[in-house]
C-alpha cells in the first residue's frame, strides 16, 4: 500500500474538472466561456479607466466600487488560465504548487471581494444615516487605510493554506470537481488526518464570510430605520434606489459563495453537477455581472462611460 501512495504522491498533480459528461462539445462550451472572460475583464477594465481619468467620480462610492472592479479583474485573471485550458485544450494536470497557489489567490481575492462589500456597505451606511459627516468620515486617506486594513486582513488568513496542504502526502484520487483548486476540496484528497485544515477552513467561512455579510445586514437595517422616518415617500425611495447596485452586488456573491461553502462540507449526497455549477457562478458571475450592474443604476458613470465610446 505504501509502494503504491508514493507512487501516487511522486506524480506531483491533480487533474481539474471542467463538466463531467460533456467532454465531447468542450470546444463549443469555451466561446460562452471567453464570452464571460472577455466582458468581465473589459468591463472592469472600463470602470477602473473611467473613475480614475474623471476626476468629478473621485468621491468614495467610486473608489469603493474601483476596488471592487480590481478584485474582479484579479480573480477573473486567477481562474482563467485553468478553465480556459480544460476547455480549449483539454488541459486537465495542474502541479500541486501550482494549484496551491492559484486558491490562495482565489481565496485571498475572494475575502477581499467580502471586505469591499462590507465597506460599500459602510459608505450606503454613512451617507443615509449621517449625510452631513458623510465627507468628514469617508475622506481619501481613510478610504485608503480601511482598504489596506482589509486587504493585509485576507492575505494574512489565507496565507497558512498552502503550508498545511503542503504538509501532506496525497494519495487519494487526485482528480478535482472543478476547473480550479480550492482548499476545501484539496484537503479532501491528503490521506492524513485534516482536522486542522478542517476546523481552521470553517473558521475562515464563519468569521470572514459569515462576519462581513452579517455586519452588511445590520448596515441595511440600520439604512431601514433611518429610511423609514423619512416624511416624503420619494425620498424614501430616492435613498433606497442608491443601494441597490450595492444589494445586486451582494446578492450575486453571496448566495453561491455561502451555497457551495455548505455543499462542500456537509452536502456529501448533493450532485456533483450542482457543486461544478455553484463553482463557476461563485467565481465568474460577480466579476461579469457588477460592473454591468454599476453601469446600468448609476446615471452619472454610465454618462461617462457613453461619452468616452460615442467619442
Amino acid at each position: 500500500m505504501s509502494s503504491i501512495n508514493d507512487t501516487k504522491f511522486s506524480s506531483e498533480v491533480f487533474l481539474l474538472t471542467g463538466i463531467p459528461g460533456q467532454e465531447d462539445i468542450y470546444l463549443w462550451i469555451s466561446i460562452p466561456f471567453c464570452l464571460v472572460y472577455a466582458i468581465a475583464i473589459v468591463g472592469n477594465s472600463v470602470i477602473l479607466f473611467i473613475i480614475k481619468t474623471d476626476p468629478s467620480l473621485h468621491q468614495p462610492m467610486y473608489i469603493f466600487l474601483s476596488m471592487l472592479a480590481v478584485t474582479d479583474l484579479a480573480l477573473s485573471i486567477s481562474t482563467m488560465p485553468t478553465t480556459l485550458g480544460i476547455f480549449l485544450f483539454n488541459s486537465r494536470e495542474i502541479s500541486l504548487d501550482a494549484c496551491f497557489a492559484q486558491l490562495f489567490f482565489i481565496h485571498t481575492l475572494s475575502f477581499i471581494e467580502s471586505s469591499v462589500l462590507l465597506l460599500m456597505a459602510f459608505d450606503r451606511f454613512v451617507a443615509i444615516c449621517n449625510p452631513l459627516r458623510y465627507a468628514s468620515i469617508l475622506t481619501l486617506p481613510r478610504i485608503g487605510k480601511m482598504g489596506l486594513v482589509f486587504v493585509l486582513r485576507s492575505v494574512a488568513v489565507i496565507f497558512p493554506l498552502p503550508f498545511l496542504l503542503k504538509r501532506f502526502r496525497y494519495c487519494r484520487a487526485n482528480v478535482l470537481s472543478h476547473c480550479y483548486c480550492l482548499h476545501q476540496e484539496v484537503m479532501k484528497m491528503a490521506c492524513s488526518d485534516i482536522t486542522v485544515n478542517y476546523i481552521y477552513g470553517f473558521f475562515l467561512t464563519v468569521s470572514m464570510v459569515g462576519l462581513d455579510s452579517l455586519l452588511i445586514f445590520l448596515s441595511y437595517v440600520m439604512i431601514l430605520k433611518t429610511v423609514l422616518k423619512v416624511a416624503s415617500q420619494a425620498e424614501c425611495l430616492r435613498a433606497l434606489n442608491t443601494c441597490v447596485s450595492h444589494l445586486c452586488a451582494v446578492l450575486l456573491f453571496y448566495t453561491p459563495e455561502i451555497g457551495l461553502a455548505v455543499i462542500h462540507r456537509f452536502g456529501k449526497g448533493s450532485p456533483p453537477l450542482l457543486q461544478v455549477l455553484l463553482g463557476y457562478i461563485s467565481l465568474l458571475v460577480p466579476p461579469l455581472m457588477n460592473p454591468i450592474v454599476y453601469s446600468v443604476k448609476s446615471k452619472h458613470l454610465r454618462a461617462r462611460i457613453m461619452r468616452v465610446f460615442i467619442k
